[in-house]
Order: structure tokens, then sequence, then C-alpha cells
């Protein structure tokens, strides 16, 4: 019997085509070219970096730490601070995973565990289409139609309800209530996320094994008890990169953040007051920007830059970290 088996296996062995051995041209030139892509993109991030630092550098020499902590934005004077930026770029993107991200989880789980089959094509492929519209659409949108919804229906009435509450009159209270302001840009970012969180969320969902789902079920589970004690500890690692992934759109978004968010440069307590971003402030001033105030706004970019690569870290220590969880 053994001698039978070493024939079976020795003829299979003959008929099985000999496999290349490793070292040729072109697993030369493969290696060659694999290499140097990853260099291309090393070299273009290095590239990036190193000339928004280079062009920010004067301002960083000019103003000195002082740059980061002050909200001064003079073109006459010539008085340049960053703070008032820094702080509507965090405050926007916090906003929009503030309201996103539970929308994004919900329509996840809608479309993986109570969608009828015959919606779940239609209501997936609108999530998707959401992804494709331009960002300068949101915008438009967000200026012409949401913002005047906005400031008749929620602005003005929230104003008259709090005013004079200790916190709550301070932090709801719009002087103006013109529709623009940090927390429109932080609705109409969180739109613009919702996408790419849901559908990245709901991949991940969708391969988790139905067996898991099945026994949770056999075993008296409700639905809420499923997604939060199965189904999301399975996916957390995934979902971490989906909120990551928006947020850095968050960030980074330019054109639909420059037409809501009011283009002020001031500090305010209130949501409903206008602002701007680092982004929303290069993409107004930089086509005139000339001397000092040019260099300023290429201190901003590296700014931004760090500010990502910082949301990059921590998106790394977290998947670390509850992966070994």
């Amino acid at each position: 019997m053994a001698a039978l088996t070493e024939q079976i296996a020795l003829a299979r062995s003959a008929d099985a085509p000999a496999r290349k051995t490793p070292g040729g041209i072109g697993d030369s030139l493969f290696r060659l070219a694999s290499y140097g892509s990853a260099l291309l993109v090393l070299l273009f991030l290095v590239g990036i970096l190193g000339s928004i630092a280079y062009g920010g550098w004067p301002a960083f020499r000019e103003f000195g730490p002082g740059f980061i902590t002050s909200s001064a934005w003079n073109i006459g004077q010539e008085q340049y601070g960053a703070f008032v930026a820094i702080i509507g770029t965090i405050a926007s993107a916090f906003l929009a995973l503030l309201i996103g991200v539970p929308l994004s989880l919900g329509i996840a789980v809608y479309l993986t565990q109570l969608c009828p089959g015959w919606a779940r094509k239609p209501v997936s492929m609108t999530i998707e289409l959401l992804a494709s519209v331009p960002s300068i659409i949101y915008g438009m949108w967000g200026l012409f139609i949401f913002a005047p919804l906005f400031a008749s229906y929620v602005q003005i009435p929230v104003s008259s309800l709090v005013e004079g509450m200790p916190i709550v009159g301070t932090l709801f209270y719009a002087r103006v209530p013109s529709g623009v302001g940090i927390l429109t840009a932080g609705i109409i970012l969180a739109i613009m996320i919702v996408p790419f969180v849901a559908s990245i969320t709901r991949d991940m969902l969708d391969q988790i094994p139905t067996v898991l789902r099945e026994s949770a079920y056999g075993i008296g589970c409700t639905t809420w008890e499923v997604v939060r004690h199965v189904l999301v500890p399975q996916a957390s690692v995934s979902i971490i990169g989906a909120i990551m992934l928006g947020l850095g759109r968050a960030l980074g978004e330019t054109m639909a953040v420059t037409f809501v968010i009011g283009n002020a440069n001031r500090l305010s307590a209130s949501v409903f007051d206008p602002g701007s971003t680092i982004a929303s402030r290069i993409a107004n001033e930089f086509n005139e920007a000339d001397g000092m105030q040019l260099h300023a706004l290429m201190a901003l970019g590296c700014i931004l830059f760090v500010v990502t690569f910082i949301v990059l870290i921590i998106a790394r220590l977290l998947v670390r970290r509850v992966k070994v969880a």
C-alpha cells in the first residue's frame, strides 16, 4: 500500500509543471519596480512636506511659537496667527464626527440586519452616490438652501429659547442668525463623511461569519445585543479605520467648508457663530497672497499636515489597542 501511494505521488509530481526558481530577470525587474513605486510615494510625501515647510519657515521664524497661539490675522499690519483657524478646523471636524458617526453606524446596521432584501440595493446605491457628489455642490447647497432654513428654523428659535442661560445660552446663542457658522460647517461635513464611514462599516459587518449572528440569536439575544456584543467587537478595528478616514476628510475639506463657515477670524464660544478653518483660509487668500501673508498661509498648510499626521498616529494606536484587547 505504501509503495502504491509513493508511485501515485511520483506520477503526480511528474505531471505537474516544473516550478521556476526565483532570481530571473523578470523577478528582478518586478522587485525593482515595487521598490521604486514605494520610494516614489515616499519622495512625493517628503517633497510636499519639504516645500510647504520651506515656504512657511519665514512665518515660523518671524512669529515663533506665537504664530500657533496668536489669534491675530491683520494683513495691513502683517500680523498673523493660526490659533483661530486651528480651533475652527478641530471644532468643525469634531462636530462632523459627533453627528456623522452615529448616523453612519445606524445606516450600516440597518443595511446588514434590518433592511428588507428588495430595499437593500437601492439604499446602498444611494449612499454610494452621495460619495461621488463634488464638494463644491455640497457647499452651494449648504449656502443657498440649508443655511437660510437653518437660520429660520433652528438658530432663531434656539437662540430665543436659551438666551440668558448659563452655559447652554453661551454655546447655542447666535448674535447674527445668518445660518452660516461652525455648526453649519459641521453638519455639511457630517453629510459628506457619512457615505465613506457607512460603506466601509457595512462591508465589514457583511464579512462577519453568519454563524456568530445565528448563535447569538439562538441563545435568545435581541438585535441590539447582537450588534453590541457580536458585530461591533468583531469589526471594531475596521470601524475605527473608517472613522479616521472620515476625520481625515473632515480636517482637509476646503470648498464646502469655505461656503458655509462664514470665514470670520474670531473666536466664539457659540457654535452658531461664524469661524474659519485652515483649509478655508488658504482657499480664500492664497490666490492674492504675497510676502509674509503667503508664508503664513504656507505655515498653515504645514500645521494642517502635522495635525493630519497626529490623527493618523492616534488611529494606529487605537487599532493596536483594540487588537491587543
